[in-house]
């Protein structure tokens, strides 16, 4: 018996909607070295597991170019969409389509937006969108409008914020409106060709500042420095691969993974007091093997900050990198650690902080960077965390800048440790025998005996400042073997997952 007639209607609709379709298209996708909407969809989620909305959109053009074309030419209207899983776990996922009108934005595609952001709020999915593009289309025709400004999708997606974890995928050039949609987003992941900016060429050229090329308006040498991108990946395989793993810090704990030698942490920091040694090892050997994603690595490198897992539970890591400006907490990089404990105490990942800090960073170049106020972020976003923190000093511990690392105060983690070398003080300590000696060095003429001076009164507050002497005190919970540092804190985070549901989150104004 042969089909109905509107059985093979929609058959023949449907193939067309799919890249077999427009075999041009997809070779010169290919020929840039991209992959299709469908393509990183397809790679992306389980199989058999997408529902697709919107499939049967066409462009909004229908008083300049025949049906036939926009349904051959403009599938989805260029924005695929709908439901899926990702490693059996529920999601939304949304992808511009760049071989369709450039991955711009179509009066349809912004429908498609709402409905979808609306089901996400209300299925409480996390989401991926994939916002390669131009931004907004100028030549959609068959909707009246004079600004479109009445476009829902942006506040929408928006509001979203907090709501659910939500990564953007750039490829290639995202402009303006896709710009802002990967903007809006907690996690940004974008290939090394990446060019983002909120305005593209036509824009920087309309408001009169010159001819710039598309892929010189935001490239990565610019967003990955500044921090508007979280991870740089080499191509659309890797930015899935990595995607899949983010999205896996916001489920539930795995079995734990296989774990490294711990008893190589007790020569992890260097015997010289001040000599520089890069933390992310550390961080990598307390992991689970294999489970560690640093984020925002070139920007405000000095802060360390990464979602990995220990025994299987997920949890953000903040750390110093004595590496650079050895460790001090620069502007940025309290903007970067007060981000991301906002970050993680919004969606339930217990914090791990690594302390080696000598203080705030401090002087005249520093305050011109509104240091007062943005490194009070950190201090303000650690008060207001609900989820377990667990710090641990490597090393150094002084002043405020130690103070931020551990929500404010050594007693405010639940659980804080130092490893055995670990020196704690107000100040830096050669600092506080300059300042509080100064007339007595003052009256010493003689250079060489002047400095010897310092060294001896230095010593002589190291000897005072050790861990094990402010755990005499019970400034500090315990001072551990560092081999050890990884148990504590699983069982520490056990514990803490025993009491339930979060509180309600805490509503604080931004210092900054």
């Amino acid at each position: 018996m042969a089909d109905r007639p509107e059985l093979e209607e929609l058959r023949c609709r449907r193939a067309l909607t799919e890249d077999a379709a427009r075999p041009d298209a997809v070779e010169r996708r290919h020929a840039a070295g991209g992959r299709t909407a469908r393509e990183n969809i397809a790679d992306l989620v389980d199989a058999d597991s997408f529902v697709e909305y919107g499939r049967f959109a066409i462009a909004a053009q229908r008083q300049r170019r025949e049906v036939a074309d926009l349904i051959a030419r403009t599938p989805a209207d260029g924005l695929v969409a709908g439901t899926a899983a990702v490693d059996g776990h529920p999601c939304a996922v949304l992808s511009y389509d760049y071989t369709v009108l450039a991955g711009t934005q179509g009066v349809f595609g912004h429908r498609k937006k709402d409905r979808l952001f609306e089901l996400i709020e209300r299925l409480r999915l996390p989401t991926v969108f994939f916002a390669e593009g131009g931004g907004g289309r100028p030549g959609d025709t068959d909707y009246p409008t004079v600004s479109s400004l009445e476009v829902r999708a942006f506040k929408l997606w928006a509001a979203l914020s907090g709501v659910v974890p939500r990564i953007a995928i750039v490829k290639g050039r995202c402009f303006a409106g896709n710009a802002v949609i990967a903007g809006c987003s907690d996690l940004i992941v974008a290939t090394a060709d990446a060019s983002i900016g909120m305005g593209g060429p036509a824009m920087i050229a309309g408001g009169g500042l010159g001819d710039i090329e598309p892929d010189a308006v935001g490239p990565i040498s610019v967003q990955a420095p500044n921090g508007v991108v979280d991870v740089v990946v080499a191509d659309e395989a890797e930015a899935v691969a990595v995607t899949k793993r983010l999205l896996g810090y916001f489920q539930p704990p795995t079995a734990p993974g296989p774990v490294v030698d711990q008893t190589s942490l007790r020569t992890a920091i260097p015997e010289r007091a001040r000599r520089a040694y890069p933390v992310a090892p550390i961080i990598e050997t307390l992991a689970d093997q294999g489970s560690v994603t640093f984020l925002r690595e070139k920007f405000a490198p000095e802060m360390v900050t990464a979602l990995a897992r220990i025994d299987g539970r997920p949890v953000g890591v903040i750390a110093n990198n004595t590496m650079v400006m050895a460790g001090a907490i620069t502007a940025a990089a309290a903007d970067k650690a007060a981000r991301f404990l906002q970050l993680c105490d919004t969606f339930g990942l217990p914090v791990v902080s690594l302390v080696d800090c000598p203080g705030y960073m401090v002087g005249p170049a520093a305050e011109g960077e509104a240091l007062v106020r943005r490194a009070s972020r950190l201090l303000v976003a650690g008060a207001a965390l609900r989820v377990p923190l667990v710090a641990v000093i490597l090393r150094r511990g002084y002043g405020l800048g130690a103070q931020a690392m551990t929500g404010g105060s050594l007693h405010e983690p639940l659980l804080t440790v130092a490893w055995p070398g670990a020196h704690l003080g107000p100040m830096g300590l050669e600092g506080a025998v300059r300042l509080g000696m100064r007339k007595e060095l003052e009256a010493i003429a003689d250079d060489a005996e002047r400095e010897d001076r310092v060294r001896q009164a230095t010593a002589a507050l190291e000897e005072n400042a050790k861990a094990l002497n402010a755990a005499q005190i019970f400034e500090v919970d315990d001072v551990i073997d560092p081999a050890d540092t990884r148990s504590l804190i699983s069982a520490t985070l056990a514990a803490a997952g025993a009491r339930g549901e979060l509180p309600p989150p805490r509503r604080f104004v931004d210092t900054w």
